[in-house]
Formats: C-alpha cells, structure tokens, sequence
C-alpha cells in the first residue's frame, strides 16, 4: 500500500471534486458569461461565471434590501472579492441613503444582489443537496454519512469560528493571517448540519493554519507547485499538468518562490523557447521541510482531537479519494463536463490540487 497519504491530500481532492462537480451543474442551469460564452444578445447583460466560494463568502448573505460591507464580512467570516462581484454583475454596492454624511465610509456602503444576483441564489442554492445526493448514489449514502460523521467530530472541537468555504488566496497564497472569533466548545453541535463542502474547507483551513505558523511558504504552494519541482528543472508548461492547478496558479506561485529564492526559471535544457522552473537549495530545504511538517502537525492532530476521531477521518475519505495522483480516483467519475460548459474546452486534469487555489478569479478551487 506504501505510505499514506497527507491528510490535505485527502481533503483537498474531495472538496475541489465536489466543487467542481457543483460548479458545473450551476453553470449548466444559469445565464451566465464567460470567455466564450458572452457574445451573444441572450448572455450580454448575464452575470460572469463564479465558483461556490463566491456563494459561500458572499451571495448567501445578501439580498435585495441591502447590508453593510463590514457585516457582510463578519457574517461570512472572511473577506470576498467585492470589487470582481459588482463587476461581474451579482451585486451592487452604494452608500446608504439613510446615512447624511457626505463621505461615509465603504465600510459602512450597503451590499444588495441584483436581478441576476438574485436568480443565481435560486439556482445555487440546492445544489449543496443536489450534488450530495448524487455522491451518496454513487459511493453509497453510508459512505457519505461516514465521511460527514468524522468531518463532523473533528470541525466541532475547533476552538475558532471558521468561514463556510477557504478565504480567498492573497499574496504568497497563505491561509494564516485573518482573526477568527473563538467559539464556544459547549457540545450544542456536532457541526454534522453543515454542508459536506463546509466541513471539508473548515478542516483543511485549520490544517493550513496550523501548518503555516512554523512554514515559510503557504500550504498552498508547497502542496501544489514546489512539491512537484526539483533542483533539475520541470518545464513550466507541464506544472498545471502535474500539479492540478490552473497556469495562473502556477504563475502566482512562480512568482512568490522566485522572488523569495527559493526557484528559478530559467530555458530549458533541452533547448528551443521552453521554461523549466527548478528548486534552489532553498527550495529544496523547504519541500523537505513541507513533507516533514505535514507528518508533525498530523500527529499533534492525533493528541488534539483523538487518534480516533482521525483515524476515523482517514478511513472515510480513502473510500471517496483513492488514488488522488491519477483519474483512477474515484473523485473523477462525476467531473465529466457539460459539452458546453467551459471545463470542455479545457485539458482534462490529471490529478486534483493537494490544496485548493481559491483566487480572486473566481474562486474556483483550482486557480481558474
């Protein structure tokens, strides 16, 4: 069997699979705009194609009266990309006619969803069912239920209050940094209620917490692009291939260990205008020290939350993941697209992210 793999590397393939699978079913039912689908009379005056997160830290808040920015933000808990959802046309965001100051605060501006804002919240909204539904299916409901349960028993001993979905990458792609509020462990909950894709973000965010407090680098690049590059060099073009995460994605994090040293990009060897990206000693130092960490905060997981509870967790998700590497992963029986739909046009993945890439693109979970 060899050895086992990371936790993240279990969670992470089964969120960014359920996301995906969610995503493409909205796109299927919603007017929307994309790169190529935005031309036509029908889709002008549509919004812009968005991932679940932007639902998750946005849209399941708002509604035609309007709310606070700054509430928005405590109510989801993290910050979304307001900016990219006005702009795509899901929201509208001015200053509140009852407030008599001539310059008041953006803070204090008023959020509401627009028309179409307002039918993709009917369309996104029983989709978590839809979609869960479909897994209980085709892994079978007590799978499912095995997996929620363990999700369920670790998520309720977090001692933080936690988004419904990850943040929204900034630079240096890290999950450290924002305020949670501490949560009160009374046992009212076991957190079982939540959506499957909530409890799934709500531990790999924890995870990556706990990770980044002793890492140089976020769990996010170290799970994704430096785990794949070594001091030889890897070709550029082939590290959305081998990585999972979209050419942006890569891009973003090239830049962050190239500026901070550790890798460079440079021609490739075997000639013509190819680039290979290669680790410096620094780097390699870190994907080792990646490895290692993954192993120690694991273990520390075990004395925190009980061998049991992530034992438990393991055993669920291997029934769902399998081979996370290769589409013999079980995950990739319902990533199938639309013919339609914009994942059509693309490169099937090989493998799914080790860490999900929620950017302000879209916050889709592999950089998109």
């Amino acid at each position: 069997m060899g050895d086992p793999f990371p936790l993240p590397t279990l969670l992470s393939p089964t969120l960014v699979a359920f996301t995906i699978e969610f995503d493409n079913q909205a796109e299927q039912q919603m007017l929307h705009r994309t790169t190529r689908h935005g031309r036509s009379a029908e889709s002008r005056h549509a919004p812009w194609l968005a991932s679940l997160a932007m639902w998750s830290n946005c849209m399941q808040f708002i509604g035609e009266e309007g709310l606070p920015v700054r509430e928005l933000e405590r109510r989801a808990r993290t910050r979304t990309n307001l900016a990219g959802m006005e702009r795509w046309g899901y929201v509208v965001v001015e200053p509140d006619p009852s407030d008599s100051r001539p310059k008041p605060p953006r803070s204090r501006w008023l959020v509401r969803a627009t028309p179409v804002g307002l039918k993709a919240q009917q369309i996104w909204r029983p989709l978590f069912g839809v979609i869960e539904k479909r897994w209980e299916e085709r892994f079978t409901r007590d799978a499912i239920e095995f997996v929620r349960e363990s999700l369920g028993a670790l998520v309720s001993q977090f001692d933080v209050e936690l988004p419904d979905c990850l943040p929204i990458l900034g630079y240096g792609l890290f999950s450290k940094g924002a305020s949670y509020e501490k949560r009160l462990l009374d046992g009212s909950t076991d957190g079982t209620d939540s959506h499957l894709s909530t409890l799934l973000a709500r531990a790999l965010l924890m995870f990556a917490i706990d990770f980044e407090t002793e890492s140089e680098l976020s769990l996010a690049i170290s799970a994704n692009v430096a785990r794949v590059l070594d001091e030889k060099g890897v070709r550029v073009r082939d590290l959305p291939w081998l990585s999972g995460v979209s050419k942006e994605a890569v891009a973003g994090s090239l830049s962050f260990l190239t500026q901070r040293g550790y890798a460079v990009v440079e021609a490739d060897a075997s000639g013509g205008r190819a680039k290979a990206a290669r680790l410096t000693k620094k780097g390699g130092k870190a994907q080792q020290a990646y490895r290692r960490l993954l192993g120690s905060v694991e273990q520390r997981w075990q004395r925190r939350f009980g061998e049991k509870t992530i034992r438990s967790l393991r055993e669920s998700l291997e029934r769902l993941v399998g081979e996370p590497a290769s589409q013999l992963s079980p995950l990739f029986r319902g990533l199938e697209p639309y013919p339609d739909g914009w994942r059509a046009s693309v490169p099937k993945p090989h493998t799914l992210p080790h860490y999900p890439m929620v950017l302000h693109r879209g916050g889709f979970p592999d950089g998109s």
